[in-house]
């Protein structure tokens, strides 16, 4: 069973070993490593930003929040492949959406490469709706939005 918690310095080196594990997948299809596989674990968690689930002591899933003024930005969700299928990508979502209505927002926000098309169906099973797709960052993003009541 996993439990989900802010994450804290000595989570960062498990943090960055599910983002490798998660996006390596995508690589071949990208073509370079994506965002999630270089961003700085170490300052989002300085930040406050990270919330790791974690099993038998280790993190094996992660969200990355970024509050906005009218929005809460769901900058990063991933699962270790070993452990996906079990809820836990569900419970990080549940964990943006009760963020966003704590902060007094109405929608979470994220994005994913055009690439990851699991991605794709995975949001929109999950309530997110599809709003543009654009190249930022030198990636091609699909953006989505969930509203959420308070």
């Amino acid at each position: 069973m996993f439990s989900v918690r802010p994450a804290v310095a000595d989570d960062v080196t498990g943090v960055r070993a599910v983002a490798v594990a998660a996006y390596e997948v995508y690589v071949p299809r990208i073509g370079r490593p994506p965002a999630p596989m270089t961003a700085d674990y170490a300052q989002a968690v300085r930040e406050g930003r990270v919330w790791v689930a974690v099993e038998n002591g280790e993190p094996v899933g992660f969200a990355v929040l970024v509050p906005q003024p009218d929005h809460l930005l769901l900058e990063n969700v991933a699962v270790s492949p070993g452990t996906q299928g079990r809820g836990i990508g569900t419970r990080l979502l549940a964990l943006a959406e009760d963020h966003a209505r704590r902060q007094g927002v109405s929608e979470v926000r994220l994005y994913t490469n055009e690439a990851m098309t699991e991605n794709l169906a995975y949001y929109a099973r999950r309530g997110y709706v599809e709003t543009h797709r654009a190249e930022q960052d030198g990636f091609r993003r699909v953006f989505f939005r969930k509203a959420v009541t308070p």
